[in-house]
């Protein structure tokens, strides 16, 4: 247990809240919902009972068995063992109780990936630092990208006692839609140009090999101005 802790692996308990997650999800008869980490599959039955089909991935293989055991009569299920980013499944919905290790993967994933919305849920300081705004030093990377590619809204905070073993911070239930769709040249791009943040672009430019006629820092740059930047360095 306490290395599932170290990785970021706590198991929502509330089936109230797992629910609530699924109804965010807005999920039709006709969709297809991709759920990264099956975890102890609390929400697969709530999935299954509205969507057209479940595809959820477990990379874990003793939690993959276990799915395997509780839910393999279930018609509309499709249980897999794997690595999820490696995949290439088409889905409407993604939702996830994402393990906090695999936050920022998860998001950098969807931003290459064309979905109608997704719900996930997040440690809270990750979901503060994807809605930091322009001007502030702690922007990163992750930020930019997410604020240029997706609308995020928070739906609902969730505290630590509804998680086994449970973490030392609460989590937030957040709803992502997709405003762009970008490729991983661009994602890395963007990482590069944040590695030498505390330079102005003048000096940042001189790093990636273009002219940046400006003394002024990343952080006083929008998400835009910061991805225009970006891909000139990719060419």
């Amino acid at each position: 247990m306490n290395n599932r802790r170290s990785l970021g692996q706590h198991f929502l308990i509330s089936d109230s809240i797992a629910k609530e997650i699924v109804n965010f999800a807005q999920i039709e008869k006709d969709d297809i919902v991709l759920e990264l980490g099956t975890g102890k599959g609390i929400l697969i039955p709530h999935l299954c009972e509205k969507a057209k089909q479940v595809i959820s991935i477990e990379k874990d293989t003793l939690l993959y068995l276990e799915a395997k055991r509780k839910f393999s009569a279930i018609p509309n299920l499709v249980l897999e063992q794997g690595d999820a980013f490696k995949t290439n499944h088409e889905f409407s919905i993604f939702v996830s109780n994402l393990p906090y290790s695999q936050s920022r993967k998860a998001i950098e994933w969807l931003l290459q990936r064309k979905f109608e919305r997704a719900i996930i849920m997040v440690q809270e300081e990750f979901a503060q630092k994807l809605s930091l705004t322009e001007g502030k030093k702690e922007r990163r990377a992750i930020t930019v990208l997410a604020s240029y590619c997706m609308n995020i809204r928070n739906l609902l905070r969730v505290r630590n006692t509804n998680f086994k073993p449970s973490p030392l911070v609460d989590s937030v239930v957040l709803e992502i839609s997709q405003k762009k769709q970008i490729s991983v040249d661009i994602v890395r791009a963007v990482h590069r140009l944040f590695s030498f943040r505390r330079k102005t672009l003048r000096q940042i430019g001189k790093q990636v090999g273009i002219t940046i006629d400006s003394d002024k820092r990343l952080e006083d740059f929008s998400a835009r101005e910061i991805m225009e930047i970006a891909k000139k360095t990719i060419g």
